[in-house]
């Protein structure tokens, strides 16, 4: 039988068929907070002011984060409206880029089959393919970091020109710019550091002569600085709170309350990398063995290093999150392609074993998954979860073992076979997820709100933040006692917030004497204080973690005389810009 990496029809047939799944995923679910309802609504909010030099969240100054995943939101909203397909776009074609730069770099690098292989193992590896269809800034940022890491690769080749050469350090260089306008320093330092551990590894210290140094920092300066200009002479607080609070302060302390212990990482690689953990270790022995060849470069030893730097260097970091390896993952596909193109048969046996253990689980258990509810309210929600991670279950478990029967004779099959049921079965998972994401969402509760309010209506949200309700109700909210990752925008704009509940109350209380109706998102136990003290409300909307209240057609037999509050706060203003209705 022919090879199938050799055959064009087979190959782009399978990847419109992945492209298919993967574009279709990406409008298939509720953004869930926080991140994807955090970064939406950053982009609604740019697009509706038309600022695009200043981020603002709820309407509020946000500096903890670059520009490009927001202007790339924002420009998707501009093109196609607002939506969560839109919302998800730009991280659905990073991840993507991903797939096929390490395609093409594993072509050719090495060989046909082994860029055929990369392609399987990337996109099909259970981290890459869930975060690729969710709006977070790591798949924007392992998107652009791939870029570096492809080019640096393609552009130490000793079979090709001093132009060529030239070219794909230049691509080099723009996607290490990309990556700083992404997620700040990190784009550049990781990079740098993995050169200089590569060098001393190695000892192939040609590789700096062969790096265009002076071209590509003005290229890489050409592309950075002028936003980093822009927003530090408009807010010239910018630059402290970015480069000290966030660069330097997020890794070395435990300020944003990310603390994780140092092997944090490993179940999330262990997991992520499903169905190819039965030949990761492997790949990495096989990579640190790699001898110099005639040229100097030692291309596996380069993707070790990357892959352990970065998985070490978060390791080591006091703020932690399941997403900020992603950037390892494409060098773990090229270096376990180049495993899995002369391994023996029992490497690929092992990682259809080791995905036939979750799978059999999950048929054997999936029924008890309603069992972990934690109320009456989620429980309906576990329940809808069940079919999804049976069917799941069902495609991982279908996947192996067609791997292990395939395996002796028709080997790439096997490997297609692992593949197509590792992300199908992801997806599956993902797709099955969305009931309880929308109840964290909290967008069953969008049609009551939207019944009840008008432009003139101010919304404000008591104790909490709401991070996807602003996007689905196109508004800001005004907080009340709850600062949550606003507090430094608000320390910039004070009078955009109310500092406490006796203050929210006096505003309430006013408007609702003077016939002028607010809205307010409350956690339940807030609501119950404020019932007590005889808070004029009419419940529209509720569920276990917050109750919507208005203060407007209200019975006025049901109104009790509230007691005697403080003098209120000064009035917020209304980011009116920020709270247009237009995308």
């Amino acid at each position: 039988m022919r090879e199938l990496h050799k055959s064009k029809t087979f190959v782009w047939l399978l990847f419109l068929l992945f492209c298919i799944v993967w574009f279709y995923m990406l409008g298939a679910r509720t953004l869930v907070p926080t991140d994807e309802g955090r970064y939406a609504e950053m982009a609604r909010e740019m697009v509706a002011t038309g600022d695009w030099i200043t981020l603002r969240l709820n309407g509020l100054k946000y500096f903890e984060k670059p520009p490009l995943q927001t202007w790339m939101n924002a420009l998707t909203f501009e093109l196609f409206g607002l939506g969560e397909w839109q919302a998800r776009l730009w991280t659905g074609l990073c991840g993507l880029l991903g797939v096929v730069l390490v395609a093409f770099t594993g072509a050719r690098l090495f060989s046909l089959r082994i860029g055929f292989y990369a392609a399987l193992v990337l996109g099909s590896s259970f981290l890459w393919a869930g975060l690729g269809h969710i709006n977070t800034l790591d798949m924007g940022l392992s998107g652009m970091m791939t870029i570096s890491l492809c080019a640096l690769l393609l552009a130490q080749r000793s079979d090709i020109s001093h132009a060529e050469q030239r070219n794909w350090m230049l691509l080099c260089w723009v996607g290490m710019a990309l990556s700083v306008l992404s997620k700040g320093l990190i784009g550049l330092l990781i990079p740098g550091a993995v050169l200089v551990l590569y060098t001393l590894f190695s000892r192939d210290w040609s590789i700096w002569k062969r790096l265009h140094l002076v071209l590509g920092l003005i290229l890489f300066f050409l592309i950075t600085t002028p936003w980093f200009v822009l927003i530090s002479m408009k807010n010239p607080e910018f630059p402290q709170f970015f480069f000290i609070h966030e660069q330097f302060q997020r890794f070395t302390s435990k300020i944003h309350n990310r603390y994780g212990p140092p092997y944090y990482f490993i179940p999330i690689l262990i997991l992520g990398i499903v169905p190819w953990l039965g030949v990761l270790f492997q790949s990495l022995w096989n990579g640190a063995r790699e001898r110099s060849a005639a040229s100097g470069f030692q291309p596996k030893k380069m993707l070790l290093i990357w892959s352990i730097f970065i998985f070490v260097f978060f390791s080591i970091s006091d703020s932690k999150l399941p997403s900020y390896i992603l950037p390892i993952f494409p060098a773990l596909a090229l270096l376990i392609a180049c495993h899995l193109d002369n391994a023996s048969n029992k490497s690929v046996q092992a990682s259809a074993l080791l995905l036939l253990l979750p799978a059999v689980i999950g048929l054997v258990l999936s029924h008890k998954i309603p069992s972990l509810a934690k109320d009456a309210y989620s429980l309906p929600l576990m329940q809808a979860h069940v079919p999804w991670v049976f069917a799941a279950s069902a495609v991982a478990f279908i996947g192996a073992v067609a791997a292990l029967l395939l395996v002796r004779r028709q080997r790439e099959w096997a490997i297609v076979a692992l593949a197509a049921s590792g992300f199908i079965g992801g997806q599956l998972l993902m797709y099955g997820h969305d009931p309880q994401g929308r109840y964290s969402a909290g967008i069953d509760l969008v049609p009551a709100i939207n019944a009840e309010i008008t432009p003139e209506t101010t919304l404000y949200v008591v104790g909490k933040y709401e991070q996807a309700l602003p996007f689905y109700l196109r508004r800001t909210m005004t907080m009340v006692q709850h600062m949550d990752e606003l507090e430094f925008g608000i320390g910039q704009q004070p009078q955009l917030w109310i500092p406490t509940i006796d203050a929210f109350v006096v505003k309430w209380t006013a408007d609702h004497a003077a016939g002028k109706k607010d809205i307010a998102i409350i956690r339940p136990e807030n609501y119950r204080e404020l019932e007590q003290r005889g808070v004029p409300m009419r419940v529209i909307g509720q569920d276990p973690r917050r109750v919507v209240v208005t203060n407007q057609g209200i019975p006025a037999a049901a109104v009790p005389a509230p007691a005697a509050s403080p003098a209120p706060a000064a009035e917020p203003a209304a980011a009116a810009s920020a709270t247009s209705s237009a995308p």
